[in-house]
């Protein structure tokens, strides 16, 4: 079972990136005064009172994005061209969440955008804002509660109530009809562990045995590039239509299978245009469940066009599976179709290396879907890159390690102060995370974190698996 869902949603500028952060313990979504800020949907791990669960931070929900009656400016000033994508993304939040967290705050009292959203989300209950199909996760089908609650559980947080005045003045909210006001200061904490008690109330607890054990291998890759072609020739039947119309697949299809015993999910996704290119309407939906598909894998193989070279959407699309820290097979499809020489894999093989250099650790497989060539190595292939993910370094080692780094290359100074990496610990798997305790976390330059990336894979090379590297400030104590 899926780790349960908790959505925060709300109008641009009440603070649900800072609210994010807070959850998750990280800085991880970025804070602005200006509305707009967040885009897309950002997830990130969370724990409160022994329950983990995921926190999924939207961009704000603006009223001049289509909604009923709303013919103003819009509220999103950054982000005025993306308002109807921004909107979808939250819709798309509210429909798969085990939880809401509708924010909203103080100092503007109630707002016809708030009024908006709280209509929206009552309307969620019952009318789905996605055509039917397939999802990255079912739409949660909740059971009327009693009382006429709202299902799935929405949770009222009113922001920036940090003064007890401010605290009485979120009674207002009462207005909304969305149950009780929390009044909570996501800068300061103020409330929020109330809040989290209450939600974390409500999510689902797993049950034993249900924990899905099966390794999740996605195909992504921009329309046309033959992901269905190869999930066919994976499964040696024709599972899902297979068309040269860019575009064919729209859903995030499942297809559960076994490889040398091991049970395997595969998921086949629609392509992934670049923004400006996808149509609204069943492709825009098509494109969220693909990044659906790519943030619940465990593997994804990025299939490319051999004929068409590495293009800036391949780059695109590595980039999201990136931004998910999940680990990557490079699968260059139609190789059949290239005019070859002697040395043609190896000059092909340098231009991928050097179109993609950020997926340098990352290993590549020339096939030819349509005629099976080397398509038996892709499975194999891309369960090696799943054990690597799981590997664990053991602490004495990796401080060893650490050290003979620093001593073969000292941190540079900034400011007459130099860097000090006083501990290292492996602090999770899947992805491989790694905690370093320094003395000023903003002295670790990228330059010299790429380094110790690169000193690290010497050792243990992670292959196809990338690393996060995490810095921590020594407390004063120690």
């Amino acid at each position: 079972m899926a780790r349960p869902l908790v959505a925060i949603v709300g109008r641009p500028n009440v603070g649900k990136s800072s609210l994010f952060n807070r959850l998750v313990g990280e800085r991880l979504a970025v804070v602005d005064d200006t509305p707009g800020t967040t885009r897309d949907r950002l997830i990130a791990a969370a724990e409160w009172s022994g329950r983990i669960f995921d926190v999924m931070d939207t961009g704000g929900i603006d009223p001049a994005s289509g909604g009923p009656g709303h013919k103003g400016a819009p509220l999103s000033v950054d982000s005025a061209d993306y308002i109807r994508e921004i909107r979808a993304q939250a819709e798309f939040a509210i429909q798969s969440a085990d939880a809401v967290i509708f924010l909203t705050e103080v100092t503007s009292g109630v707002t016809p955008a708030d009024q908006e959203i709280a209509q929206l989300l009552r309307r969620s209950r019952t009318a789905p804002t996605q055509p039917p199909g397939p999802l990255p996760r079912p739409l949660r089908e909740f059971p009327p509660g009693e009382g006429g609650e709202l299902r799935p559980p929405v949770f009222l947080a009113v922001n920036r109530s940090e003064t007890e005045a401010r605290r009485q003045e979120a009674v207002a909210f009462y207005e909304l009809g969305m149950g009780e006001p929390h009044p909570i200061s996501a800068l300061h904490g103020t409330g929020v562990a109330d809040l989290l008690d209450e939600v974390v109330a409500v999510l689902p607890q797993a049950e034993a045995g249900e924990e899905d054990e099966r390794v999740k291998i996605a195909i992504v890759g921009k329309p046309n590039s033959g992901k269905s072609t190869l999930l066919n020739r994976l499964l040696g039947e024709e599972r899902v239509i297979v068309s040269p119309i860019p575009g064919t697949t729209r859903d995030a299809i499942d297809t559960e299978m076994e490889y040398g015993g091991l049970p395997i999910t595969l998921i086949d996704t629609a392509g992934i245009r670049r923004r400006g290119k996808i149509a609204p309407g069943v492709e825009k939906y098509s494109v969220l469940r693909a990044m659906g598909a790519i943030r619940r894998a465990d593997v994804a193989l990025l299939v490319l066009d051999a004929l068409a070279g590495v293009t800036a959407q391949d780059a695109h699309i590595a980039g999201y599976v990136l931004e998910e820290y999940k680990s990557v097979v490079i699968v260059v499809n139609k190789w059949d179709l290239v005019e070859k020489e002697s040395d043609t894999m190896a000059i092909y093989t340098r231009q991928v290396r050097q179109e993609l250099n950020f997926l340098d650790y990352v290993p590549a497989l020339f096939i030819s879907a349509l005629t099976g060539r080397r398509v038996d190595q892709v499975l194999p292939i891309a369960l090696q890159v799943q054990e690597e993910r799981l590997t664990r370094i053991p602490t004495s080692a990796l401080n060893q390690l650490v050290r003979e780094a620093v001593t073969r290359h000292p941190p540079p100074s900034h400011a007459g102060r130099r860097l000090k990496i006083l501990y290292a610990s492996q602090v999770r798997t899947d992805p491989p995370t790694f905690l370093f305790h320094v003395n000023d976390p903003e002295l670790m330059h990228f330059s010299y974190e790429r380094y110790l990336e690169n000193r690290l894979r010497e050792a243990y090379p992670f292959t196809g698996t990338p690393l996060r590297f995490s810095f921590r400030k020594r407390r004063e104590d120690t």
